[in-house]
């Protein structure tokens, strides 16, 4: 595991909207997850581009919705993380948080 590269910034932002909102994770509704929680503008061509960068790496899984009137007869397309999804995704966090342990900036969000 040495070789493996750690999540990116935006990857486990992306990853962490997915884990929340389990299987109502759509595009729309990751946007607007990541938007809720960390103030973060996210455009529609960064967020699948990053999803599919993901899903080639073995981190998440896509299916398809059903079709809806609503959408013009098109389905949703969901996301979820798999397993080594997950794996990853606590990885990366133990290691930014051992990067981060008892710098100001860190324990001030500690404390929100």
């Amino acid at each position: 595991m040495p070789n493996e590269k750690f999540l990116g910034e935006f990857e486990l932002i992306v990853m962490g909207a997915l884990m929340r909102l389990g299987d109502a994770a759509y595009g729309v509704a990751i946007i607007e997850e990541i938007d809720h929680r960390t103030g973060r503008d996210v455009s529609v061509g960064a967020l699948y581009s990053t999803l599919n960068r993901l899903e080639k790496k073995g981190y998440v899984e896509a299916r398809m919705g059903e079709a809806s009137a609503v959408r013009g007869g098109r389905a949703k397309r969901f996301f979820r993380v798999t397993r080594q999804g997950q794996t990853q995704v606590e990885r990366s966090a133990i290691a930014l948080h051992s990067m981060m342990q008892g710098l100001p900036a860190w324990l001030k969000g500690a404390q929100a």
